[in-house]
C-alpha cells in the first residue's frame, strides 16, 4: 500500500541577529565629553566678562580697594593697638594720601623747574639725532627729515579740531577716573575696617555644606592676594630707586618723573619695566646723546635680570609659584581683554584662582602634587 507523500515542512530560518552598532572610540567619547564641558565653561566666562564689561568701572574700583586694603591693613592693625579702630583706619588712609600727594607735588615741581632747560636740550638733542642719522651707516636724506617735521606740523594744523575733541574726551575720561578712585577709596575704608566680618557674613548666607569650603577658599585667596601685592610693591619700589639713582648719576633730565613711571610700570610683570626704561632711553638719547642712551639700554638689561631672577621669584614664593610662561600669557591676555587694567590685574587673578584650587583639593591630591 502506497502511502501519500508527506508534505514538506517549511524550512526554519534562523532568527536574524541585529547588526551591532558601530562602536564609538573611547578617545572620541572622552573628547566629546570634555568638548561640551569646555563650551559651557567658555559661555559662562564670556557671560561674566560681558557683564563686567558693562560695569568695568565698578570692578576696577573694587580691585583698587582690595589693593589699598592689602597694603594698609597691616598698618591699620598696628595703629589700632593704641587708637580706636575707626580712627586708626582714618589715620592710615590720610597719611597715605598725604604721602602720595606729596610725591606728585615733588614730581610736578621737578618738571616745572626743568621745563626751560628740558625744552632747550630736546631741541639740541633732536638736531643731534638728525645729524647722527645723516652720517654713516644710516645716511638718511636731510630733506626727508625736514619733510617729516613739516608733515607733522601740517597734520596737527589740519586735524586741530580732532585734537581738541580728543582733549575734551580726555577731560571726560579724567572725571571717570576720579570717580573710580573715589569709589575705590570708599570701598577700602570698609574693607580695612571690617572686611573680615563682611566675609564672615557672606559665608553665613551660603548653604551649610558650602560654608567651610567658602571659608577655606577665601582665606587662601586673600593670603595669595596680599602676598602678591606686597611683593610686587617691593619690586616696584626697588626698580624705581635703582632707575632714579642711575638716571640722576648719568645726568638725564626728569630723573624723578621717570623713576615714578618705572614704579607704576613695574606693576605689569615682565613687560612694564622694559617699556618704562625704553622711554628713559629715548629721553637720554634726545638730551645726552647716544652714549648715555646706550648706558640706559644696558641698565634695562641689568634691571631686567635683577627683576626676573631675584625679585619676581621672591614675589612668587610669597604668593604662589607661577611659570613665567603663565605670567606672560596672563599679562597679554589681560591686556587684550581689558587694556592696561587687565594687564595689571591678570597675574594676581590667576594666582588667586590657582591658590583657591590648591586649597580646595583633597589632602591626598596635594600630597601627590608635592611629591611630583
Amino acid at each position: 500500500m502506497c502511502m501519500p507523500p508527506r508534505p514538506s515542512e517549511p524550512q526554519q530560518r534562523p532568527p536574524e541577529v541585529p547588526a551591532a552598532p558601530a562602536r564609538v572610540p573611547e578617545a572620541l567619547r572622552t573628547a566629546a565629553a570634555y568638548a561640551w564641558r569646555i563650551i559651557v565653561v567658555a559661555a559662562a566666562v564670556y557671560s561674566v566678562f560681558a557683564v563686567l564689561g558693562r560695569f568695568h568701572e565698578i570692578g576696577v574700583a573694587v580691585f583698587l580697594g582690595l589693593v589699598v586694603t592689602a597694603v594698609l591693613r597691616p598698618a591699620a592693625d598696628l595703629v589700632a593697638r593704641v587708637l580706636p579702630r575707626p580712627l586708626a583706619v582714618a589715620v592710615s588712609l590720610l597719611a597715605t594720601i598725604a604721602v602720595v600727594l606729596g610725591v606728585l607735588a615733588l614730581v610736578g615741581e621737578a618738571v616745572a623747574g626743568e621745563r626751560t632747560t628740558l625744552v632747550r636740550e630736546f631741541r639740541t638733542g633732536i638736531e643731534r639725532i638728525e645729524n647722527w642719522l645723516e652720517r654713516p651707516p644710516f645716511r638718511v636724506d636731510p630733506e626727508a627729515l625736514t619733510d617729516i617735521q613739516s608733515r607733522i606740523g601740517q597734520w596737527l594744523s589740519s586735524h586741530r579740531s580732532a585734537v581738541i575733541s580728543e582733549a575734551v574726551s580726555g577731560g571726560r575720561r579724567l572725571v571717570e577716573v576720579l570717580t573710580v578712585f573715589a569709589l575705590a577709596l570708599f570701598c577700602s575704608v570698609f574693607f580695612i575696617h571690617s572686611g573680615d566680618r563682611q566675609w564672615a557674613w557672606f559665608c553665613g548666607q551660603l548653604p551649610t555644606e558650602a560654608r567651610r569650603r567658602a571659608t577655606v577658599a577665601g582665606r587662601a585667596a586673600w593670603r595669595t592676594f596680599t602676598g602678591y601685592t606686597h611683593g610686587i610693591l617691593l619690586v616696584a619700589v626697588t626698580n624705581a630707586i635703582l632707575v632714579g639713582i642711575a638716571l640722576f648719576a648719568l645726568g638725564v633730565p626728569l630723573a624723578l618723573p621717570l623713576a615714578l613711571l618705572e614704579f607704576f610700570a613695574a606693576f605689569v610683570p615682565l613687560i612694564g619695566s622694559p617699556v618704562a626704561l625704553a622711554v628713559a632711553a629715548v629721553v637720554a638719547l634726545a638730551t645726552k646723546g647716544p652714549l648715555t642712551a646706550a648706558v640706559v639700554v644696558a641698565l634695562i638689561v641689568v634691571i631686567g635680570q635683577i627683576e626676573g631672577h631675584l625679585l619676581h621669584p621672591l614675589v612668587m614664593s610669597w604668593a604662589v609659584r607661577l611659570h613665567p610662561v603663565v605670567v606672560a600669557l596672563s599679562v597679554v591676555g589681560g591686556a587684550v581683554a581689558a587694556g592696561m587694567v587687565g594687564a595689571i590685574a591678570a597675574v594676581p587673578l590667576v594666582a588667586v584662582l590657582w591658590s583657591v584650587r590648591q586649597a580646595l583639593k583633597p589632602a591626598e591630591d596635594r600630597a601627590s602634587d608635592d611629591d611630583g
